[in-house]
């Protein structure tokens, strides 16, 4: 197998973090770099890979490519189940899906919105860039961050009592703004998830 994937992009990060928290990652996957700055996704080669030009991308043995973090996360997870990171019944699943898909559109879209339109490292992956658009996304950010910051006052993790999925798109997702929007938590006055990171971060997949 072959994992397609953009250094310090953040949703080849959830694959290869969920990977090591699975205990995976002496698998026999090899890691293809992609160079998005030089337009290398949108090449005729990659394309014939993912059609929508994003990374990641999951080779398969048989030749198929999967193509979405989640997706490729659920492929894993449904061959290599232990352990358990997208929740044992219908119930939790549902729960935990719930909670991933909210750390995905509720933080790590207006992040990468922020930082797609705003960054100047990122205008080539993104024209024309629109800066009032981005400028909204990273205002909106914080009080949106605050709806995680009280929940995470009363529970451990992301989605309840035990590290899941969830954890790991928020994560990302955070250290992303860390990275490129110089965003911290605390400084924000989100004590809860800044506690909540730092815990996350000690971790050994933190480092995948």
């Amino acid at each position: 197998m072959k994992l397609h994937i953009a250094p310090r992009a953040p949703n080849p990060r959830r694959v290869q973090m969920f990977l090591a928290e699975k205990g995976l990652s002496d698998l026999p996957i090899e890691t293809v770099p992609v160079a998005i700055n030089t337009q290398e996704h949108r090449s005729p080669e990659f394309l014939a890979k993912n059609p929508v030009s994003r990374v990641p991308v999951l080779e398969l043995d048989d030749g198929r490519f999967l193509g979405e973090t989640r997706a490729i996360c659920t492929w894993f997870e449904g061959h290599h189940p232990e352990p358990n990171l997208m929740g044992r019944d219908a119930d939790e699943r549902a729960f935990i899906e719930m909670h991933d898909r909210r750390a995905e559109f509720h933080v790590l879209l207006p992040i990468a919105n922020w930082i797609r339109h705003c960054h100047p490292g990122l205008a080539p992956l993104e024209q024309p860039q629109f800066p009032a658009f981005g400028q909204s996304q990273g205002e909106k950010l914080p009080a949106s961050l605050r709806v995680f910051d009280t929940a995470l006052a009363s529970q451990p993790y992301w989605a309840g009592e035990r590290f899941t999925i969830a954890d790991i798109t928020a994560f990302c997702a955070i250290e992303f703004a860390r990275g490129l929007m110089k965003f911290r938590p605390g400084d924000a006055g989100l004590l809860h998830l800044q506690d909540w990171r730092d815990r996350i971060n000690a971790r050994p997949s933190a480092k995948a």
